[in-house]
C-alpha cells in the first residue's frame, strides 16, 4: 500500500500512533500490543496531554484506519495465541530514523514542546547528545517535502 503525501491525523490516530512508537521503544518485550495494553497506554496520565479515556472500540477503529493509512498493521495471532497485536510501520512508511522517529512520537503524545523538554522526555527512546541534536532532527522533520513538524514561536 503506497502512503499519500499528506497525512492528516485525528486526535485518537495521533494518540495510538504516538503509543505505539513509544511502546516499541520502552517495552519491546511486549510489542506488538494487544488492543487492551494499547487501551491502556493511549489512556495513560503521564507523559500524555490531553489525558483521554478511550475505550477498546476507538482504539480498535482507530488502529485499522492507520493500517488504512499505511501507518499501522495487525498482527493476527499465530498457532498458540489468543490476542490480535497492533504495531505501527510509520518509520517504514515515511522513512523516519530512531531519533526522527522518537522526536515524532513524543510530540504525537504531548503536544508542542521546547528543544529542551524534547531532549528529556525522549531519553528512554533515544539519547540525544544535547539540544543542538534535538534542533537538527526537527529541522529534518520540518524540510521534509510535507513537514511533519512546525515552529511555533514561543507564546
Amino acid at each position: 500500500m503506497e502512503v499519500p503525501d499528506e497525512i492528516e491525523l485525528t486526535a485518537p490516530q495521533a494518540r495510538v500512533l504516538g503509543c505505539l512508537i513509544e511502546k516499541r521503544a520502552t517495552t519491546p518485550e511486549t510489542y506488538p500490543l494487544t488492543l487492551k495494553a494499547l487501551v491502556t497506554a493511549c489512556n495513560q496520565t503521564s507523559s500524555r496531554f490531553p489525558i483521554v479515556d478511550y475505550d477498546a472500540q476507538l482504539v480498535e477503529t482507530t488502529a485499522l484506519a492507520l493500517k488504512s493509512k499505511a501507518l499501522g498493521r495487525v498482527v493476527h495471532p499465530a498457532h498458540g495465541e489468543r490476542a490480535t497485536r497492533y504495531r505501527h510501520v510509520i518509520d517504514e512508511a515515511l522513512g523516519l530514523d530512531e531519533a526522527e522517529l522518537a522526536v515524532f512520537g513524543v510530540l504525537l503524545l504531548r503536544g508542542a514542546q521546547t528543544v529542551a523538554e524534547l531532549r528529556t522526555r525522549t531519553e528512554r527512546q533515544h539519547s540525544f547528545a544535547g539540544v543542538g541534536e534535538v534542533e537538527s532532527v526537527l529541522g529534518s522533520l520540518a524540510a521534509r517535502p510535507t513537514p511533519m513538524v512546525q515552529h511555533l514561536e514561543r507564546q
